[in-house]
């Protein structure tokens, strides 16, 4: 499967139209359409049924979906860094991280950073921990820093600190009386916490387990920050993590999780790739950073 072929496979199975999908391509779709077709002949199998106007991916489309994007992933990073050297980018530092060392400890990073280095572009990309370790391998990436430490092995996660956990409360919420909340004061409260199957997640589990506590979010969030719009709406309190700047959003009080459990900041890089000077350079402003950051919230507490 050709490169081209491989974006109209993609765009198809994220569409389900070729109406869609071509539209996301910007190219006609007779010209889509007969990529498709192509491919299918290419291949030896059908990737799609037609079901009134729309396109069902058939079991062999499904199988391949996955590596499809990896490959895909890969194709555009590559397109970036030689657009990179064309354009004489070569002193570039690109740093992926989950959202919340993005906005409380990149920002201080990349300060710093920009301070002493101001000719060296700097790129950010805010995404999952899935999406960050594809980046690292793909190169579309130097540098990760994430909430987790937990990674495959051809990752190298240096913890750099560690964070425990907030409580929003709706504004009005009798709780915020109390100047700190513990899992107890939680139990029997409607909960906006992370999905099963995180590290944020196992470790409050674990720690409700330890405190006799039965906690069951009734609202599950995948980053912590989607929690804000469901606190301010009054659906419930937020059990996030406690590293976000929580307190710059309006419609909503934070209260520290005391006695609560810590969950690591690691930062990451692909043990498959030397780093540059500027990405060593950026990674010591990291872990600077870090440490202001949580020395903050210790003076704090």
């Amino acid at each position: 499967m050709r490169a081209r072929q491989l974006e109209v496979f993609i765009a198809v199975m994220r569409a389900s139209t070729v109406t869609a999908a071509a539209r996301m391509l910007n190219i006609s779709q007779p010209a889509l359409s007969q990529i498709l077709l192509h491919t299918e002949d290419e291949l030896g199998f059908t990737l799609f049924e037609r079901v009134k106007g729309r396109l069902r991916p058939t079991p062999e489309a499904l199988e391949i979906f996955a590596d499809a994007e990896r490959l895909s992933a890969g194709l555009e990073g590559l397109r970036r860094k030689t657009t990179d050297l064309r354009l004489g980018r070569t002193g570039l530092v690109r740093v992926a991280a989950s959202p919340p060392p993005a906005m409380a400890i990149l920002p201080r990073a990349f300060t710093a950073f920009r301070t002493q280095h101001p000719d060296i572009l700097l790129r950010s990309n805010s995404a999952p921990i899935a999406a960050i370790v594809d980046m690292l391998r793909a190169g579309d990436a130097s540098l990760g820093v994430a909430m987790d430490d937990r990674l495959p092995p051809d990752i190298e996660a240096e913890v750099i600190g560690s964070i425990g956990f907030a409580c929003l409360l709706p504004a009005g919420h009798s709780l915020q009386k109390k100047t700190e909340l513990t899992l107890a004061d939680l139990a029997g409260e409607e909960l906006i916490s992370y999905r099963g199957n995180t590290r944020p997640a196992d470790e409050l589990a674990h720690a409700a387990r330890a405190q006799g506590v039965a906690l069951s979010p009734s609202l599950e969030i995948d980053v912590s920050i989607s929690a804000i719009g469901f606190v301010q709406a009054g659906l419930g309190i937020g059990l996030v993590d406690a590293l976000l700047p929580w307190h710059q959003f309006a419609g909503l009080a934070v209260r520290p999780l005391a006695a609560g459990p810590e969950f690591p900041i690691a930062l990451l890089t692909s043990r498959a790739r030397a780093l540059s000077r500027a990405d060593e350079m950026m990674r010591d402003e990291i872990r600077t950073a870090c440490s202001a950051v949580l020395g903050e919230h210790r003076a704090k507490a």
